[in-house]
């Protein structure tokens, strides 16, 4: 029997023959046996894919108007058709820039109420609105209410006040 203690080095196309790519995979969890797993894997990362892309869509073209999965206040919902999405026309056609023009398409280009020049610098905050809307409706009723007991009691001591 003969040693061999000393073997030429591989290269090239034997290097290349000798690697075995098959060990070093298995070792990461890539090997033949771990098929069925990542093709488990890749099935579910399919469906997830799919159920978010199909709720994606549906937010972008819902039949149902704006759905979010935030609920909008009752003020916000009442107040809903005062805002419309604009659909703005190909530039190359001159006929339907003509009409996008003559309807106002340019007054307040992004999605906001009807009408109203909305400019880029101004903050608009809908919700602080609406909050301060409720506040005045609230000071209003306790405002009635007290003038109402104020003229209650002047009428039991027998003042005349309509």
């Amino acid at each position: 029997m003969v040693l061999k203690r000393f073997q030429k080095p591989a290269t090239g196309l034997a290097a290349l023959k000798a690697f075995d790519a098959d060990k070093y995979l298995k070792k990461v969890g890539l090997g033949k046996e771990d098929h069925h797993f990542w093709k488990q894997v890749g099935k579910a990362l399919l469906c997830t894919y799919t159920l978010f892309g199909a709720a994606w869509l549906y937010n972008e073209t819902s039949p149902l108007g704006w759905w979010t999965l935030k609920p909008r206040p009752k003020e916000e919902k009442e107040l809903a058709h005062l805002y419309e999405h604009r659909k703005f026309p190909y530039p190359g056609d001159a006929d339907a820039m003509e009409d996008f023009i003559i309807k106002g398409g340019m007054i307040g280009t992004t999605i906001g109420p009807k009408g109203i020049i909305e400019t880029e610098g101004d903050t608009y905050n809908f919700q602080k609105e609406l909050q301060d809307k409720k506040f005045d409706q609230e000071a209003m009723k306790l405002w009635m209410r007290m003038r109402n007991e104020v003229i209650s009691e002047l009428q039991e001591k027998g003042f005349d006040i309509e």
